[in-house]
């Protein structure tokens, strides 16, 4: 296992989409102004969806936790939170931020039926090849009436133009992380949730633009300080980019 704090290793090509881009990004997980910033402001949306819980005890699975961004816009809200994850020096900073870490994968996650209260999937169906099986390992941990949370990438051309050809070239996104052949369909989304008896509900997200600029501008033109207030992730009426899914188990 790499020390969770190496450095990105630039001389080491791998395919798009290849989990050990994570092990040779594991020192920008938690700066605000790194590669990964983008997830840090989709978690705190992310968070947003999650209502305070309503027993004690409850629990919270997050799926494709990384590094634990989830974590910190969870505080005060009552849950545990535990993080399943394949990339083990994510996991390290995961549990270093009190998240309790599981090393499993999301189409076949080593916890028991119906054990969850919320179950997050943020940032992480885009990079299953297979995001139906993940989609009901989702479900099927949810006990009746619990939530499911979660963003991911549309499968459009659209989105493939702004997320990879575009979205590739800033500073929030590695090269090389996406592979577009993995973007989820939104209404596929939404039926195989109903499958699974969560009825989901859709909106399309993105970066306020005037915030957005601001920051790269910030970021550009003061190297290796920090760029200061990140921008907010706001509704959007188009989901044919990003979108983030709500929707609670039946039962």
């Amino acid at each position: 296992m790499r020390d969770a704090a190496a450095a990105p290793t630039p001389d080491r090509v791998l395919p798009p989409n290849d989990p050990r881009q994570y092990d040779d990004l594991a020192g920008e997980w938690w700066r605000p102004d790194g590669v990964f910033a983008m997830l840090h402001w989709l978690a705190e949306a992310r968070a947003a969806l999650v209502p305070p819980a309503d027993r004690p005890g409850a629990l919270l699975v997050d799926l494709g936790c990384g590094a634990g961004l989830l974590a910190p816009h969870l505080v005060g809200k009552g849950y545990r939170h535990v993080g399943v994850d394949l990339t083990r020096s994510a996991l390290v900073q995961a549990a270093a931020h009190g998240v309790t870490a599981v090393n499993g994968d999301a189409t076949a996650v080593p916890l028991v039926d119906g054990c969850a209260d919320v179950v997050a999937a943020g940032e992480l169906l885009e990079h299953v090849p297979d995001w139906r099986r993940a989609v009901a390992e989702a479900c099927r941990l949810l006990r009746p009436g619990g939530l499911l949370v979660l963003d991911t990438l549309n499968d459009t051309a659209v989105s493939r133009v702004v997320a990879v050809h575009l979205g590739e070239r800033l500073p929030t996104v590695p090269r090389g992380i996406h592979d577009p052949r993995l973007f989820v369909d939104a209404r596929a989304l939404v039926a195989e949730c109903a499958r699974h008896g969560v009825e989901l509900r859709l909106r399309g997200v993105r970066p306020e633009v005037r915030g957005l600029l601001g920051w790269l501008v910030r970021r550009m033109r003061n190297a290796g300080a920090p760029a200061g207030r990140a921008p907010r992730i706001v509704p959007t009426r188009s989901t044919a980019v990003l979108y983030q899914g709500w929707g609670v188990r039946k039962g």
